[in-house]
């Protein structure tokens, strides 16, 4: 049985929106087909790159015109609200860029206006998509007993300010930055979580270290530690009675099996290297999605329910 092409379109025209050309245009079957910004040069720019047929002026434009199944949400944290609810206006499958709103309180507006329309929303989680997280999902798979997860963050507000990120983002950081490293608690660990333990306590931005231990009903535990405004790595650990599994950086994985000192690499795949790590993955589970057939895609309520876990792990809403 064949499939029908999928039309995909992007709101956006910055560096996340090229990225998300390149993967979504590598994916047998997929068809780019338009751009929409509040810059119109940068749009053509964009479209001229990557030979896209319809630029325009707003949202309900790129609908009529591009007849897409599937758009992607590209924009800045603080437009993600309002244009996403733009797009719930039309029956396209809506990949949001994370964060999915830059607070909780917005995550939750967002998914109910996405439940209120009847759409189908996916956010762009990519790390779960690495090559390196696949490699750790896969080996899991055959492991018996209990897992105990270790997720250490770090970030850096003055660096985000510096970068032009807005004071509403930054005092909400833990939403738009740390959502990847908190993910793979979730992700890693089985089953709901039943208990968030505050060890060293969130006192906002500038107040160096936070560390929660999160329990799960199937008896897996995560760590948490995220230190603010001092150097630490991107690391995650992922421990079994047989095995242990780390990621540092994200991006590669090493296993170290009981009896045996030393960790081996495990290498990455060709296509976290041509692409933005995870980028390609993401957006042939998200073509899957739009099209009806089984898909990993983060849906729209996966992503919430970390962002509440982040919520826990740090005492704010």
């Amino acid at each position: 049985m064949s499939v029908s092409p999928c039309r995909v379109a992007v709101v956006g025209a910055g560096l996340m929106a090229r990225e998300h050309l390149r993967a979504f245009g590598d994916v047998p079957g997929v068809a780019l087909v338009g751009v929409h910004s509040r810059t119109r040069a940068r749009a053509e720019a964009l479209a001229a790159e990557f030979e896209v047929p319809v630029v325009t002026g707003s949202v309900e434009e790129l609908y009529e015109k591009s007849a897409a199944d599937v758009v992607v949400v590209a924009v800045s944290e603080l437009s993600a609200a309002d244009v996403s609810r733009a797009c719930f206006d039309f029956p396209w499958t809506v990949l949001l860029e994370k964060p999915p709103g830059y607070n909780l309180r917005v995550a939750e507006e967002i998914r109910a206006a996405a439940s209120a329309a009847g759409r189908r929303v996916l956010v762009g989680l990519n790390r779960r998509f690495y090559s390196s997280t696949r490699a750790v999902l896969d080996g899991l798979g055959a492991q018996d007993g209990t897992r105990f997860v270790l997720a250490q963050d770090q970030q850096d507000p003055q660096a985000a300010l510096a970068a032009g990120k807005p004071e509403e983002v930054v005092e909400n950081w833990m939403y738009a930055n740390s959502i990847h490293v908190v993910d793979y608690l979730r992700l890693f660990c089985r089953g709901a979580v039943t208990k968030v333990t505050p060890v060293v306590r969130w006192r906002g931005v500038g107040s160096g270290l936070v560390v929660a231990q999160v329990e799960f009903d199937s008896g897996d535990t995560g760590l948490y530690q995220g230190t603010w405004d001092g150097p630490g790595p991107w690391a995650v650990s992922v421990s079994t009675p047989q095995k242990r599994w780390e990621l540092r950086p994200l991006e590669q994985a090493s296993v170290q099996v009981r009896g045996e000192r030393r960790a081996e690499p495990i290498e990455p795949d060709g296509v976290d290297t041509t692409f933005k790590p995870g980028f390609r993955r993401q957006a042939e589970a998200v073509v899957e999605a739009a099209q009806g057939r089984p898909s990993d895609a983060v849906s729209l309520d996966d992503a919430v329910e970390t962002m509440r876990l982040i919520a826990a792990i740090f005492g704010v809403d």
